[in-house]
């Protein structure tokens, strides 16, 4: 393996320029049933991704401790969910649409409060830059903002009735009942909310298990959840999912799960319900996005667009480009601007102005993505940027991989890392016998400008990837735009409005349409005794 110490002209400088390390955070607590509960069992010593060289050692910060909970606290957020829930008839459940916004308004006051801690922790905790860092809070905040802006528009469009065949019929939206989300490491704060608000807001209690890395950020958000929400509305867990998720799910009271990570571990996770029919599942899984470099593609619009698709986050994005298919016609011409482009990333830590490049969040990645490299140049691959997949601790340098084939696992695997295979090809047929054969079908980025390629290019790859990408680079964004996949990538569909309406089922009250019926629906609507059953217009 390529590792090296850190030389004596530290050419990165990983010195820490005087900024403070965050200040020791109580990472031991944690929320079940209303209450922040401190854990006097096992913990996790956190410690920074980010290295510095102090004295001529590595010196790596703690930042705190995590809990490592046990099964027994585990489904003691379950019967807390469950109470929450009360077979649909809880408090939240049963809340109208109106108050359960204002109490979502009234955490993201709350939350907004606590942005520098947080953003502060994302870097320390995974080596985001802070400008990355800053984005994650702030679009989080903003996709919270616009699911309350799309549940009042889904609310207005639901607030009538309808008429159909001698039936009257209101068909608004209910919950389904406890909920267990779990997030990504890569996105600790954003995608462990895309799925955590829009289940709450909906009406459905949720557990959250945070994920391995990136659990400290969320403690400065427990007061907020608590005073916000009523009790069992909300649980975060900690610990080591093999051991406090199956007991939840064996327990069979957790309708739906939404689950970020490998579609291996979600279709482990189906295993443990008794039921596994009846849980519902929205699951945003593995991806193998490719990149089809076309003859006429234009270099100065294809290779920022490349490096920012394979490069963005060191490559740790399932919606990362993870293989380039080039045309041998401008195969060199690729290789060689991206090596340039490659060479002229700022490296370093986090909070560095224009600093791309940081260490890897998990600590044992560099060596995982290094045994990658040498499997494939043992396999006739070379590394074609000088330096490319050098390893100081776990920050790696980009390594650029050329040519990568079938029979390597480059060709194959996500590898979730600052590598960059490359692939030739002479015809489309090559690039559409990768794209059919493989398990992954989120999204490709096409560069070209030829109506002629493109247009059936297009209407090759819709049915199979979920999102083509003209000339840009693979992302999940705008948030109101459909995130989903096809084949072991995806299964429902996230967005601002479309995970409104995964977290819930459309629900109807209907009666014949008799007049004895009409005045009991006006009389309900007058005297306000339903929640549920009313033409309250949201403004």
């Amino acid at each position: 393996m390529a590792t090296a110490t850190i030389p004596a002209t530290d050419p990165l400088n990983w010195q820490s320029d005087g900024r403070a390390v965050p200040e020791v955070v109580k990472g031991n607590t944690y929320l079940i049933g209303g209450e922040i509960r401190e854990w006097s069992g096992q913990t996790n010593e956190v410690q920074s991704c980010l290295f510095f060289d102090w004295n001529g050692g590595i010196v790596r910060p703690k930042l705190g401790h995590a809990p490592v909970l046990d099964a027994n606290e585990a489904l003691d957020a379950l019967k807390a969910a469950k109470s929450a829930w009360n077979n649909g008839q809880g408090k939240w459940p049963s809340m109208t649409v109106p108050a359960r916004i204002e109490a979502v308004e009234g955490f993201v006051a709350r939350m907004k409060a606590v942005r520098e801690t947080v953003v502060e922790l994302i870097m320390w905790e995974i080596g985001k830059n802070l400008p990355d860092a800053q984005k994650e809070f702030d679009r989080t905040v903003q996709y919270i903002e616009d699911t309350i802006q799309a549940l009042k528009d889904l609310d207005r469009r639901n607030s009538g009735f309808s008429v159909e065949k001698g039936f009257l019929a209101q068909i608004r939206r209910s919950p389904f009942g406890p909920t267990l989300c779990m997030g990504p490491y890569n996105y600790p704060l954003n995608e462990t909310f895309t799925t955590l608000l829009p289940a709450i807001i909906m009406g459905n209690p949720v557990i959250s298990k945070l994920p391995r890395f990136g659990q400290l950020l969320n403690t400065p958000l427990l007061e907020a959840f608590r005073d916000s929400f009523p009790a069992g509305v909300v649980n975060i867990i900690n610990g080591r999912g093999n051991e406090i998720i199956p007991p939840i799910l064996q327990e069979g009271g957790i309708e739906l799960l939404a689950f970020i990570g490998s579609s291996k571990t979600a279709d482990q996770l189906k295993t443990y319900h008794p039921k596994p029919h009846r849980l519902k599942s929205i699951l945003s899984l593995d991806a193998k996005n490719l990149a089809v470099v076309l003859p006429d593609a234009d270099m100065k619009v294809t290779i920022p667009q490349l490096i920012a698709g394979t490069l963005g986050f060191n490559g740790q994005r399932c919606t990362a480009l993870k293989i380039l298919f080039v045309h041998k016609s401008r195969v060199d011409e690729v290789i060689e601007e991206l090596s340039k482009a490659v060479d002229a990333l700022p490296a370093g830590l986090p909070w560095r102005p224009g600093v791309m490049l940081t260490p890897l969040a998990d600590l044992k990645a560099a060596t995982w993505l290094r045994s990658l490299i040498d499997e494939a140049t043992s396999m006739g691959a070379k590394v074609m940027n000088p330096g490319g997949g050098e390893v100081i601790e776990n920050f790696m340098k980009p390594a650029i991989v050329y040519p990568v084939t079938p029979e390597m696992q480059l060709h194959e695997v996500e590898q979730f890392g600052p590598i960059i295979p490359i692939r030739a090809y002479e015809d489309i047929s090559e690039v559409m016998e990768y794209a059919t054969a493989t398990q992954f079908g989120q999204q490709v980025s096409l560069f070209g400008y030829d109506p002629k390629v493109m247009g059936p290019l297009i209407d090759a790859m819709v049915n199979q990837v979920s999102r083509v990408n003209l000339n840009v680079q693979c992302q999940r964004g705008p948030d109101t735009f459909p995130f989903t996949g096809r084949k072991a990538s995806a299964e429902g569909t996230l967005s601002v409005s479309d995970a409104l309406k995964r977290f819930s089922i459309r629900t109807l009250v209907a009666t014949d349409y008799s007049e004895a019926n009409r005045d009991l629906v006006n009389s309900i609507l007058a005297a306000r005794s339903s929640n549920f059953l009313t033409t309250d217009f949201l403004f």
